[in-house]
């Protein structure tokens, strides 16, 4: 059943109806070719498996602005000089768009949703006045919020980080700002919350307590975690790792580290990784790396679902269009029996060239067949026995024997070397990578129809 459409007082997206499936055959740039929301896929719709989420910075807050020059979309929503005007303007047009594209969540920072005030107190109350209307936006469409964060790096305050600031401060700032967004996501139904470190690192490693930095942001996510679970918060608290930009090296730079992190600190219970693609390349991975080293962990929370250019050293956030990398991420989400509470938020944006109000939705369409394609062929391939046979065959001496024992922890240093001394230089066992990545693609050309 399809979300009710939201019309406000005004129409942002004018002559765009709600898109629809038309199947592989169709042409209609407004349709969507692969997802069909309601195909069951490995037991579950393409909907229930893939949780499909709009982003609010980039859609309705972006103009398309870059360093070397303004903005390029001139925004309906964003043509006001009164904020609150300007904000319930912008919730419209998010709460259109997110209906007409007929997805079931939507994600927010706190001071893209809302506006900041003067005073911590005229923050807090903007921000409950955009909740009290988000609500009664949810209400009349059924859409529902997947997670809200706050953005603890964008104002100057936060130039030398927010938890990891060397000044209280700061961080005690910092802290109301999370407090703030942790009631707006309790009030809304959000199922996860997150933090993205923007600045939570360092720029020079000399002037820097990193023992002390590190010490005092898990104190911040612990002080969060009580006071979200005392308000009720019984959702997912979530980490998303970046290797650098803005700062030279972040704490939180890929899935290992803040594996490692919220291990070393006991915060490993409530907390887990919202994985982005572009964080993953930056760090030096692939996307699936990341994926898969959260889901080894148990601690695969979500996704932000993008893509970088790979002759570009920075986060270009590009909406997914590559199959083979779609193919790979929804392999390891099958595997780890899907994403839970999380799911596939679109942290994207349109090219600074694509101005048109028609290349949000085909952005998003683009993306979301690029992952349903992805599904449906992960399915194939891992319901195809070649794939586990090739896998597994190569542990297969550790599936009885010596090699159990081992995995067991029955075996001491001095047996593993006796056992070395009767066997004798080990067989050479090819790992026929060649052919697994042959099958893939031998998959991917067959399609996903």
């Amino acid at each position: 059943m399809s979300r009710t459409v939201f019309k406000g007082d005004t129409e942002y997206f004018p002559g765009i109806g709600q898109i629809q499936f038309e199947g592989p055959e169709s042409d209609n740039p407004l349709a969507f070719k692969a997802y069909d929301r309601e195909r069951r896929v490995a037991g579950k719709t393409m909907e229930e498996h893939l949780r499909f989420a709009v982003c609010y910075w980039h859609n309705f807050c972006a103009t398309g602005a870059d360093p070397f020059g303004p903005g390029t979309r001139d925004q309906a929503w964003a043509r006001s000089s009164d904020p609150v005007q300007m904000a319930r303007k912008r919730m419209d047009a998010a709460f259109e768009f997110c209906t007409k594209l007929n997805v079931p969540f939507w994600c927010f920072h706190d001071f893209d949703m809302a506006w900041e005030g003067a005073s911590i107190d005229e923050s807090d109350a903007n921000i409950q006045t955009m909740v009290d209307l988000a609500n009664e936006r949810q209400a009349e469409t059924g859409m529902k919020l997947l997670w809200g964060t706050a953005n603890l790096f964008s104002n100057p305050r936060y130039m030398n980080g927010a938890s990891t600031n060397p000044s209280f401060d700061v961080v005690a700032y910092a802290a109301s700002q999370v407090k703030a967004a942790l009631d707006a996501t309790v009030a809304l139904g959000g199922q996860n919350y997150v933090f993205w470190g923007g600045r939570e690192g360092y720029a020079y490693l000399q002037n820097t307590d990193t023992r002390r930095e590190l010490q005092h942001l898990a104190m911040f996510l612990d002080k969060a975690r009580e006071y979200g679970r005392s308000i009720g918060f019984e959702g997912t608290f979530l980490i998303e790792p970046k290797p650098m930009e803005p700062m030279y090296h972040q704490y939180d730079f890929d899935a290992q580290t803040v594996i490692g992190f919220l291990r070393h600190h006991g915060l490993d219970g409530d907390f887990k990784l919202n994985v982005e693609a572009n964080h993953a390349t930056l760090a030096g991975h692939t996307f699936a790396h990341d994926l898969q080293m959260g889901a080894d962990a148990g601690l695969l929370g979500s996704i932000d679902a993008n893509m970088g250019n790979p002759q570009n050293g920075w986060d270009t956030d590009q909406f997914p269009s590559s199959i083979y990398d779609t193919v790979h991420a929804m392999m390891v989400v099958l595997k780890m029996g899907g994403i839970g509470s999380g799911g596939l938020n679109f942290d994207a944006k349109v090219r600074r060239e694509s101005t048109d109000l028609s290349d949000m939705f085909i952005a998003h369409i683009g993306g979301m067949d690029c992952f349903a394609r992805g599904l449906i062929i992960a399915d194939r391939i891992l319901a195809d026995q070649r794939s586990s046979d090739l896998r597994d065959g190569r542990y297969a001496s550790f599936d009885s024997g010596d090699g159990k024992r081992f995995e067991n922890g029955e075996l001491s240093l001095t047996d593993l070397r006796d056992i070395a001394v009767a066997t004798g230089e080990p067989e050479l066992v090819s790992g026929k990578q060649e052919l697994y990545e042959n099958l893939i693609n031998d998959y991917i050309v067959r399609g996903a129809s």
